[in-house]
């Protein structure tokens, strides 16, 4: 892998929701693919949306909608370098649309798996995204080689961790692949050894979880007093941090901040998930951290309500299923007082509401005597 210098002006992006299904929530996902693509560092110009009804197997998108978006692009003042799809592509589509736009074409995927390309730090975390990148890129590998134009190998999309430019022959991704697999491998067994002296500690274990830009390493900051990185864009932490938390009468806990959770994440990245994951599993107690001020409603549920449920339903295949308390972030931010359940509670961790209320409630979650 050779480095490369990814440092340039931002790309202008056009972004085109994608409702193909009965409840789909349609400004949830423009908010939704808007947010990833500004996290990604582009530009976003101006934004599209299709329902679906008839699919094209060619384009994903109808003639029409196709039409209306190549017009835009040719009159457009700013130039538009790049077409994100909120929706898998294949190959043959990704080839089909680009040749329609005369632009770089991108799908959710694969700007999900850029956003893990700049964010990953861990020689765990590069190693895992670079084989996610691998196995997403081969079978459209003409469609990324491009040309030697203004769409080719630059840019989101092409970034490959640790400022890397992205290999695109075969064989050399072939040759790669199987390495990386070795690699990582072997860092899972050390991890692993790790974990299970980690577990054999007497110090209970709790894991903070919820979707990603919900606040989890803000509590992290909040409740052991320091300052690890957060910051407010999807994905801005990616590595596992873990901490020792004081509770009371030199009793402490072990804490854990996961990655984020996001609607429809690419399978692909399931793997560069997997350590993270472990830690809610195994946790004596999660706290599954909400950002309590995302309050749009659509279809008759909110948007906060929308993103709890696709962490909770995750949570449940991994079968951490007990001992969970919903911790209510950005209170701060709300214009009128919610009911809350016995297990939930509400925080703000800009104004340190709430905070000694969730050290009491972890507490007596954890049997741990004031």
């Amino acid at each position: 892998m050779k480095m490369t210098n990814t440092k340039q002006e931002k790309e202008n992006a056009i972004i085109v929701a994608v409702c193909t299904k009965k409840g789909d929530a349609l400004t949830r996902k423009l908010d939704e693919i808007v947010r990833l693509s500004e996290s990604a560092g582009l530009n976003v110009v101006q934004e599209f949306y299709q329902i679906i009804k008839d699919f094209n197997k060619a384009t994903v998108l109808g003639s029409g909608k196709v039409k209306e978006i190549k017009d835009y692009i040719n009159t457009c003042e700013a130039e538009i370098d790049v077409v994100i799809i909120d929706y898998p592509l294949s190959g043959s589509q990704m080839k089909n649309l680009r040749k329609e736009f005369g632009v770089k074409v991108l799908d959710r995927i694969g700007l999900i798996i850029d956003i893990f390309a700049s964010r990953a730090q861990s020689r765990e975390a590069k190693l895992q995204v670079k084989l996610a990148q691998d196995y997403y890129i081969l079978p459209k590998l003409s469609e990324f080689q491009g040309t030697s134009g203004r769409f080719g190998n630059a840019g989101v999309g092409m970034r490959g961790p640790g400022e890397t430019k992205l290999e695109l022959n075969r064989r050399v991704l072939d040759k790669e692949m199987e390495s990386l697999k070795k690699q990582i491998e072997k860092i899972k067994s050390q991890r692993q050894a790790t974990r299970k002296e980690r577990l054999k500690s007497d110090l209970p274990k709790i894991a903070l979880v919820g979707y990603t830009n919900a606040g989890k390493s803000s509590l992290l900051n909040a409740l052991v007093k320091e300052n690890i990185y957060a910051d407010d864009r999807y994905f801005a932490t990616l590595d596992t941090t873990t901490r020792k938390l004081y509770l009371s009468d030199n009793k402490y806990a072990i804490i854990t901040d996961t990655v984020g959770f996001i609607s429809d994440l690419p399978h692909q990245l399931v793997d560069a998930f997997s350590s993270t994951l472990e830690e809610a599993v195994d946790a004596d107690l999660i706290l599954h951290v909400v950002d309590i001020s995302l309050s749009k409603e659509e279809g008759g549920q909110k948007e906060y309500q929308a993103n709890m449920k696709v962490t909770g339903d995750l949570l449940d295949k991994l079968g951490a299923t007990k001992n969970r308390i919903v911790v209510y972030n950005k209170c701060d931010l709300l214009d009128k007082p919610i009911l809350l359940k016995n297990d939930e509670i509400l925080v703000s961790t800009k104004t340190k509401k709430g905070l000694d209320i969730l050290l009491n409630t972890i507490k007596k979650n954890l049997y741990i005597e004031n």
